[in-house]
């Protein structure tokens, strides 16, 4: 508080023992207010001409309470009733404004927000990079079983942490479960398809050998065809969907193209047609070689028999499949029929002998190894084109 004792004899040094300059300066928001026993007021420089409040009642205690200044900026004031020692009773006053108060607060409130977002920020940003660490095995692991789509083997479980590496070892039981479900499924179809060939080829041999007594065992044997056609098809649906699809299987196309286009080419020459073909070198898919070469080897033999004179088929890779293309000059079928053709294995001409499941049997095949074959017509030959394009890695 202001000292003011001995100031009733001399008031006048009361602002001298004031050394803060801000009560010297007017309207600086520093104000102080000494009111004498006598009733006069000694007031600093810094309120010209203006007053503080009037005191309140004796109340022998400090007295805080906030005020509109006399510039209209809110004053926190200090007050207190001093009685001296020569018993003279003086009230002192003093006033501060509130905004530096207030601009401090809105300081602090600002360093706070910018403390806390910074704070939140590198939360977030912690708690990210603690996410990352945590499931980085379990990304390891899941590009590890991704890859057992192009590799064989189990997955080692010591590369792992100990955390995961009871996950680890319940896959590789999973996996080698699997194999074996998969190749008993195999064998089985095989072992069915066997069972069926043999009575169906003593059946075949029985209706041939009355229709050459003269009976009339065309439509016997056609249904014969048909039969034996749509088991050929289930079994390879079988094998595909329960066996080499879901297996480490690859297929090199400079072997397997390269003997089937000199099969069909010997084929077509006996036939007075020609055989065309621009594969590329070091192509290879993802596809057991018998489900291939059945399923090109089905488009071919169509081509082959609906073709006048020319075959043509083109091998290359178009990003991640190899794309193969068929094409013929023979009189195609109509653009309604596409799906059709590669879907029920409906005849659409019955000018030449088949079944009609030839492409339905190639589409089901290329399906299973995640390929397409899709039909359209053919731009340099005029008849149908067969395109098919088979995974080159995993599925």
């Amino acid at each position: 508080m202001i000292e003011v004792a001995n100031a009733y004899e001399n008031p006048d040094q009361i602002a001298n023992r004031i050394g803060d300059p801000a009560y010297r300066q007017p309207f600086s928001g520093q104000y102080w207010q000494v009111e004498g026993p006598d009733g006069g007021i000694y007031v600093s420089a810094s309120l010209v001409d203006t007053l503080l409040p009037r005191p309140g009642p004796q109340i022998g205690r400090i007295s805080i309470g906030n005020f509109v200044g006399p510039t209209g900026e809110r004053l926190r004031r200090i007050e207190e009733w001093l009685t001296l020692e020569d018993g003279s009773v003086w009230h002192v006053q003093v006033a501060a404004s509130l905004q530096s108060l207030f601009e401090d607060r809105a300081k602090l409130r600002g360093n706070l927000v910018l403390a806390f977002g910074l704070i939140a920020t590198l939360g977030v940003i912690g708690a990210f990079l603690q996410a990352s660490t945590t499931l980085r095995p379990l990304n390891d692991l899941r590009r590890d079983v991704l890859s057992r789509w192009d590799t064989e083997g189990d997955l080692d479980a010591a590369a792992y942490p100990i955390e995961v590496a009871p996950l680890v070892t319940d896959i590789n039981t999973l996996l080698e479960r699997n194999r074996e479900i998969v190749s008993r499924s195999r064998r089985q179809a095989a072992d069915l398809a066997h069972a069926v060939k043999t009575p169906s080829a003593i059946v075949r041999n029985e209706l041939e050998k009355l229709a050459k007594a003269g009976q009339p065992m065309g439509a016997s044997i056609e249904a014969l065809d048909r039969l034996d056609a749509q088991l050929k098809r289930s079994f390879a649906r079988m094998r595909a969907d329960g066996g080499s699809a879901a297996m480490h299987t690859y297929t090199d196309l400079d072997t397997s193209l390269g003997r089937m286009t000199r099969a069909f080419s010997a084929l077509a020459r006996n036939q007075d047609k020609a055989l065309t073909s621009a594969i590329d070198p070091g192509l290879r898919v993802r596809m057991d070689q018998n489900d291939f070469e059945e399923v090109i080897g089905n488009l071919m033999d169509n081509a082959m028999k609906w073709s006048e004179s020319t075959i043509y088929i083109a091998a290359k890779q178009a990003d991640d499949e190899v794309e193969i293309l068929i094409e013929d000059d023979g009189p195609g079928i109509s653009e309604d029929d596409y799906g059709l053709a590669t879907l029920s294995g409906q005849r659409l001409d019955t000018s030449k002998p088949g079944t009609g499941l030839g492409l339905a049997i190639a589409a089901d095949l290329a399906h299973a190894y995640g390929g397409k074959i899709s039909l359209g017509e053919a731009r340099e030959l005029g008849g149908l084109l067969a395109m098919v394009r088979l995974k080159t890695s995993g599925l």
